[in-house]
């Protein structure tokens, strides 16, 4: 099809102007819906295709192959900001300096928050993992090994923020002797493997299923850990929370809570983001091998 042009003096189309217009050409017609597979064929591959590149709507959280966000995401992103900022102003401007410990005290706020959201994230994928060998639920095993990410990051900033609070406070960045610190590393080594076991093997349901039995076994790991800590001896990492409720209050307390409430938003968000990400690692991939 070409463009309207005007005519030169002898009355011959200009060939300035004279030129097809790409994005008005016809595609065939096909039984099917009227038109073409994608990029203008047929066939199963080109119906894949196009259900690929279809608007996907599935809780109103993903709208296509290469659609836009979901205003969700977009309003956990400004949540996760905010309760942040909350937090670190909360930590420094509001809650009272510990009187023996002083302001090396602070650092309870990010390494205890953090502590929990990893164990959450490691019992999250856990949860995936069963509903995978269990229910055969699609989409579980990606959800775990995301779930299994954010928990190492997580690990290693428990261990961080653990050595700094240690190093002020005792003297010492890390204690051997300690069974808590080392089961701690020991979980987080752990789920370090996961990575070697997962990749070791090629895509496809075996992948899935060892690594959905490897989680498994690590949540043993979980309550041990968490159990270490009332447990050890010499007790250079401090109780924070007994079986009567936790050992402070006032304005230490709602600190925490904020601090807890915001990191765990914060890994919320990016489990989502990463999720999504991984989403779209798939169906591009299937649309390759769909043109292949």
């Amino acid at each position: 099809m070409f463009v309207r042009s005007s005519k030169s003096g002898d009355g011959r189309p200009s060939p300035s102007t004279h030129q097809p217009n790409i994005f008005d050409a016809r595609r065939p017609k096909t039984p099917s819906d009227g038109r073409a597979g994608a990029f203008g064929g047929s066939g199963p591959s080109h119906d894949l295709v196009a259900r690929l590149l279809a608007t996907k709507q599935t809780s109103g959280t993903d709208k296509g192959l290469f659609g836009s966000q979901s205003p969700t995401y977009d309003g956990a992103y400004r949540q996760s900001l905010g309760l942040l900022g909350l937090a670190v102003a909360m930590i420094f401007f509001v809650a009272p300096v510990d009187a023996d410990q002083g302001i090396s005290q602070k650092i309870f706020y990010f390494h205890v928050p953090i502590a929990f959201t990893a164990y959450g994230c490691f019992g999250w994928a856990g949860w995936k993992a069963l509903r995978h060998l269990w229910k055969g639920e699609e989409g579980a095993d990606l959800e775990s090994y995301v779930a299994i990410h954010l928990g190492v990051i997580f690990g290693v900033l428990t261990l961080v923020t653990g050595s700094i609070w240690a190093r002020f406070r005792w003297g010492h960045w890390w204690v051997w002797s300690e069974d808590q610190l080392v089961l701690f590393l020991v979980l987080y080594l752990f789920y370090c493997a996961y990575f070697m076991l997962r990749f070791s093997v090629d895509p496809g349901p075996q992948r899935a299923n060892l690594s959905a039995v490897y989680v498994l076994f690590g949540l043993v790991l979980i309550p041990v850990s968490f159990a270490a800590i009332r447990l050890a001896k010499q007790l250079i990492h401090p109780v924070v929370f007994t079986l009567h409720g936790p050992n402070f209050g006032g304005w230490i307390l709602v600190t925490y809570c904020i601090a807890q409430v915001a990191m765990l938003v914060l890994a919320y968000t990016l489990y989502q983001l990463e999720l999504s990400g991984k989403r779209l690692d798939v169906r591009l991939r299937r649309l390759r091998e769909a043109l292949a």
